[in-house]
C-alpha cells in the first residue's frame, strides 16, 4: 500500500464501528525507534543475552542485574515519542469507543492519550512488590534517574519489605489473568477488531483476532509485510501503523 486511499470495504467498516478494539505489537512503537528486545542487547548489555535476563530465574540469581538492565531499557524508551499512529489511536478515542489491547511495554499509548485497556505482556513502568504483587511508585523506581551500572539495587516493598521487581511478563511466566479478562472481552465485544505491528505468532494474544472472526467480527489487519494472519482476515493493509492508522482515523466523523 504506497498511499493512503482507502478500500471503500474498508472505509465502511470503520465509519459503522461504534467500538473498536486494537491490539498492538512491536510493529507500533516501530516508527517511534523504540528499540526492540534485541536492540537493547547494546553497551554495557552486549555481553549479556537478554533472553537469559528476562526470567524468574535470572532475578533469584542476581535482582540487582535485573533490576539495572529494565531500568536502562525503560530510560532508552523515555527518549522516544510516540509516532501519528499512537496520535491517530487517541483522537479516534475522542470520536468513537477505542479498546487499546497492546503487547508492548512501553507507555507510548499513554502518552499519545489513550487509555490502555490491557498490557497483556506488562509495562516497564508499572514495577510492583516481587511478593505481594502492591504497586510501586517510589522515586528510586524513576527510569529517568536510573545509572548507567551494571547494577542497581531494587527498591523495597513499603508494606513487606520484598523486593519490587519490573513489571513485565518475564519467560516462562503466564501472562496477568487481569489483563488477559480485559482483552478477550474487548476482542469479544467490539464491532471491529485492528491488528496492528504484530507477528501473528505469539500466543494467547495470537488468537484474538482468530476468536473475533469466527465469532463474526470483522478484523482489519496493519502490517508492513504479511503475516501468518493476513490471509485470514477481513482486510490486510500492507502498511505501517503511522501511515495506516490517521489513514482510517480520517473515514471517522468527529464526535457530535
Amino acid at each position: 500500500m504506497t498511499d493512503t486511499t482507502l478500500d471503500p470495504a474498508i472505509a465502511d467498516l470503520v465509519r459503522g464501528a461504534a467500538w473498536v478494539t486494537v491490539c498492538s505489537g512491536a510493529g507500533m512503537s516501530a516508527e517511534s525507534n523504540v528499540p526492540t528486545f534485541r536492540d537493547a542487547e547494546t553497551g554495557l548489555w552486549e555481553r549479556f543475552d537478554p533472553t537469559e535476563l528476562a526470567t524468574p530465574q535470572a532475578w533469584s540469581r542476581d535482582s540487582a542485574m535485573v533490576w539495572a538492565w529494565y531500568q536502562w531499557r525503560a530510560k532508552l524508551v523515555r527518549s522516544t515519542t510516540p509516532n501519528p499512529g499512537h496520535v491517530a489511536l487517541a483522537e479516534w478515542a475522542d470520536r468513537r469507543t477505542v479498546m487499546v489491547v497492546t503487547q508492548n511495554v512501553d507507555d507510548l499509548h499513554e502518552r499519545a492519550g489513550s487509555a490502555v485497556t490491557a498490557h497483556l505482556h506488562g509495562s516497564l513502568f508499572e514495577p510492583r512488590c516481587s511478593h505481594c504483587d502492591l504497586p510501586y511508585s517510589g522515586i528510586d523506581a524513576d527510569p529517568e534517574v536510573a545509572t548507567e551500572t551494571l547494577r542497581v539495587q531494587p527498591p523495597s516493598c513499603p508494606r513487606c519489605l520484598s523486593e519490587v521487581r519490573p513489571g513485565v511478563v518475564w519467560f516462562g511466566e503466564p501472562l496477568p489473568s487481569h489483563a488477559w479478562e480485559r482483552a478477550a472481552d474487548a476482542a469479544a465485544g467490539c464491532d471491529l477488531l485492528i491488528v496492528v505491528g504484530t507477528s501473528g505468532i505469539v500466543y494467547p494474544a495470537a488468537s484474538l483476532p482468530e476468536r473475533a472472526l469466527a465469532a463474526g467480527i470483522p478484523v482489519i489487519e496493519i502490517n508492513p509485510e504479511p503475516t501468518p494472519l493476513s490471509s485470514l482476515v477481513t482486510h490486510f493493509m500492507q502498511t505501517t501503523a503511522a501511515v495506516g492508522l490517521p489513514a482510517l482515523l480520517q473515514e471517522v466523523p468527529p464526535a457530535g
